[in-house]
């Protein structure tokens, strides 16, 4: 017995590494076992470090390498449609704002589309052929590299580019936050444009939904003090609720 359980859990770890997420459902349906099953097995081989539990699935552990795109757009989804709606109540009709690389950044924009007369500046080629069909948006699209696997757009003249512009709102995305408050994410290329926007937004709004709080990655970005508001699904863990505070850092938590 033990060893089918072992095999089924090997084979777990092998089929993640190879799409980089599997959720709950797929994995049972794989295994020809029940969710609780697989989440059990999940349980075990997160605490030997070998994957990383995520509500609803189960992903990599790595701090040098993301999760794939299409993985990404799934996980969360219904958390990330939350936290954008939300974020849109905040933005006001005919502001200023730039948008960075993200799937909850693309969800803001989704969620922006029912806005007047915006004006966006990102680097992001899937946020600015959504909201390039509103007529009375303005849509300024970052020069420089474009990454195959997600239509983000980074180096440095995408970095020139953002220094062009002071705006209302900087709403950015990031792929981890440690537990000292520091933003963190997997391509360096990525955090000077995303430093870029912090450096030139009035207002900076940091959109995460909870499998970022504690997540590890390598780059660091800034601090947690660095944004205005935190936007989220969930209440972050203690060391975050309470660094928000002691850094006034407005927290947001979008109703279930």
């Amino acid at each position: 017995m033990a060893d089918g359980v072992d095999r089924r859990r090997g084979e777990i770890v092998t089929l993640v590494e190879a799409r980089g997420y599997v959720s709950i459902e797929d994995l049972a349906a794989a295994f020809a076992v029940t969710p609780q099953t697989v989440r059990r097995d999940i349980n075990v081989l997160s605490e030997q470090a070998l994957l990383r539990r995520y509500h609803g699935g189960a992903g990599l552990p790595s701090s040098v390498e993301n999760i794939a795109y299409p993985a990404r757009k799934v996980l969360c989804h219904d958390e990330k449609k939350r936290i954008a709606r939300l974020v849109a109540r905040h933005i006001p009709d005919r502001a200023s704002l730039f948008l960075n690389i993200g799937t909850t950044t693309e969800e803001v924009a989704r969620a922006l589309q029912d806005r007047k007369g915006l004006r966006v500046i990102t680097n992001n080629l899937n946020i600015a052929l959504m909201l390039s069909r509103r007529s009375d948006f303005e849509v300024i699209v970052a020069g420089g590299v474009v990454r195959s696997r997600d239509g983000g757009i980074i180096g440095a003249s995408a970095v020139d580019l953002i220094h062009q512009f002071k705006v209302d709102y900087g709403v950015i995305g990031i792929s981890g936050i440690d537990l000292d408050g520091t933003l963190l994410d997997f391509d360096y290329r990525e955090v000077r444009v995303a430093q870029s926007i912090v450096a030139n937004s009035r207002k900076v709004f940091l959109v995460a939904d909870h499998t970022k709080f504690g997540r590890n990655a390598m780059i660091r970005l800034g601090a947690l003090s660095a944004i205005d508001a935190l936007f989220t699904d969930r209440p972050p863990p203690e060391p975050l609720a309470k660094l928000c505070a002691e850094a006034d850092v407005a927290l947001h938590v979008a109703e279930a």
